[in-house]
């Protein structure tokens, strides 16, 4: 029932009531995901600016192809967005031999792509036509960084320049405006970052298995909130609208893109519905304030790449987009041990047996007292059995009798189910270790087994898992009510078909546990029969 109770808790959070610092107008245009200036820029003490209506809308542009050791982007002259951007060291989940593909921009695609722009009258956006001094670039021999220019046109006030910085074996991107007041009077101007995705969940997602896909908001305050794209749809969001740290994302199985504002400077959070089944998540950054002659920049940063632990490192929180469930206390810990496990013995596999053995060992006295008390269930069965014939039609004399022969025997009838209560939490959070870690994709066991985040092709360990299951079931002391008797039947049965669709490195978890658990209670029970015909023969 507590399992239960958090499953749901963890699955449906209750909605927390927050109060926004200002009262912010709509901050995005559905036809254009413009946003639109807010009461950000109240907060630099600027005024409010608005939007360009007739902001440039170019049907075509071109595109600029970068290349470094461990991205592949694409980037067009229209707002400069990145529409493309493949992780060469990830492969497709359908498709080993190609790169996964994490922004993607297009008919019959799935959408998933990055914007930013300036927020000023004449001021360019991301519908505004940019230029650049080359169309390929590519990180090569010693350099640390490639580096794509691009010009504004049009007439504006300020010259800006947009500037985006790749680095060596690096995720991060760098997206910078350069601005130059060449005009005579004051600009004001603000910036706007953000993430346009559709609902449409990663290919290859594991079924059964519920893994989140949407967007998310994380402030020092109020740590990470995730904002599901069907609240945004409704409009029942809740999140800080505003903050002087934090950042926004969008994550996925395995992977999150997130804009990383450089500047401890305070940011308004938004999140949109545009047209289609496409939805937004950025911030607004403050208005800065150039005068004549003078330069100014605008920076941030944008993570694109697998979620993992030490991404705390890069900005705080980020590690939290490793979503190891309401048990990320216990489970934090079980991956650092499995990743000890896998330094020494170079395989994620063999991992996940040794720290199964481990967690087994640390258990061994709970799970001894466990089967020790089914192991005289069992043995007590013959007895249990007559009391129900001769107490048949009298169900309070049959539950007295049954209590006196615990009592007599010395048997606890709840004791093989309390002592498996208190290892359930450790085993969900190995399960969710091993479900959330993208160390896991991609990471061969042995033989067929390729991807122990992939599902066995052949069904074999899931096989091999219901078998132990079945095994298992017949050590249990046989229970009295006939119904619970052909459910526990059935279990491994049922089991076996759902585990055919679970990632072969929980099937593998699953599969040690179980024969470690035969192993000792098939010990425990056999002693147990021989101590009870030891009593019976001094008799």
């Amino acid at each position: 029932m507590l399992v239960w109770d958090g499953w749901q808790r963890y699955q449906h959070p209750e909605q927390q009531i927050q109060q926004s610092v200002t009262t912010n107008k709509e901050l995005l245009k559905p036809q254009s995901a413009l946003p639109a200036d807010s009461g950000q820029a109240a907060l630099s003490g600027t005024g409010p600016a608005t939007i360009a209506q007739q902001s440039v809308q170019q049907t075509t542009g071109k595109t600029i192809h970068v290349k470094t050791d461990i991205l592949e982007a694409e980037i067009s002259t229209i707002g400069g967005d990145i529409n493309r951007l493949a992780l060469l060291k990830h492969p497709d989940s359908l498709d080993k031999n190609k790169p996964l593909v994490l922004f993607n921009r297009g008919k019959g695609t799935h959408n998933y792509f990055a914007q930013s722009g300036l927020i000023g009258t004449g001021l360019p956006n991301h519908n505004s036509l940019f230029v650049s001094e080359q169309d390929q670039y590519e990180l090569s021999g010693n350099a640390e960084q490639v580096q794509v220019r691009l010009e504004a046109e049009g007439d504006s006030k300020l010259k800006v320049t947009k500037v985006i910085t790749f680095h060596k074996g690096s995720y991060l991107i760098d997206i910078a405006y350069e601005l130059e007041n060449v005009g005579q009077q004051t600009a004001k101007v603000s910036s706007y970052f953000q993430l346009v995705r559709d609902s449409v969940a990663p290919e290859g997602s594991l079924r059964f298995l519920p893994t989140y896909t949407g967007a998310a908001i994380y402030t020092d305050k109020e740590k990470l909130k995730k904002v599901q794209f069907s609240d945004i749809d409704k409009g029942k969001t809740e999140y800080p609208k505003q903050s002087h740290d934090g950042w926004v994302g969008i994550l996925q199985h395995y992977f999150v893109a997130a804009w990383l504002p450089k500047e401890k400077t305070n940011r308004e959070f938004f999140t949109h519905k545009l047209d289609g089944d496409l939805y937004s998540v950025g911030m607004v950054l403050p208005s800065l304030v150039i005068d004549p002659g003078q330069k100014a920049r605008v920076d941030s940063t944008l993570y694109a790449g697998p979620t993992e632990a030490n991404l705390d490192k890069i900005a705080p929180g980020l590690g939290l987009t490793v979503d190891y469930g309401w048990l990320t206390i216990i489970a934090v810990p079980l991956f650092w041990v499995m990743s000890l496990f896998n330094d020494w013995t170079h395989n994620w596999g063999v991992a996940i047996i040794l720290l199964t053995i481990l967690i087994k060992l640390l258990f061994f006295p709970l799970s001894a007292a466990s089967y020790r008390s089914m192991a005289k269930m069992r043995v007590v069965a013959p007895k249990l059995e007559k009391i129900k014939q001769q107490y048949a039609d009298d169900r309070e004399q049959l539950n007295r009798a049954m209590m006196e022969l615990y009592k007599t025997e010395k048997i606890n009838p709840l004791g093989g189910c309390l002592p498996v209560l208190i290892q359930i939490p450790v085993f969900i959070a190995l399960y969710w270790s091993i479900l959330s870690s993208v160390e896991m994709r991609n990471a061969p066991f042995f033989g067929w087994i390729t991807d122990l985040s992939a599902a066995d092709p052949y069904y074999i360990l899931p096989l091999i898992m219901g078998t132990s299951m079945i095994i298992q079931t017949r050590l249990n002391p046989k229970p009295p009510d006939p119904m619970q008797a052909k459910v526990m039947q059935i279990m491994p049965i049922v089991f076996s078909v759902m585990f055919f669709f679970f990632p072969a490195g929980l099937v593998l978890y699953s599969i040690v546990n179980n024969l470690l658990s035969i192993g000792q209670q098939w010990y425990i029970t056999r002693a147990a029969e021989t101590e009870s015909k030891g009593v019976v023969t001094k008799r």
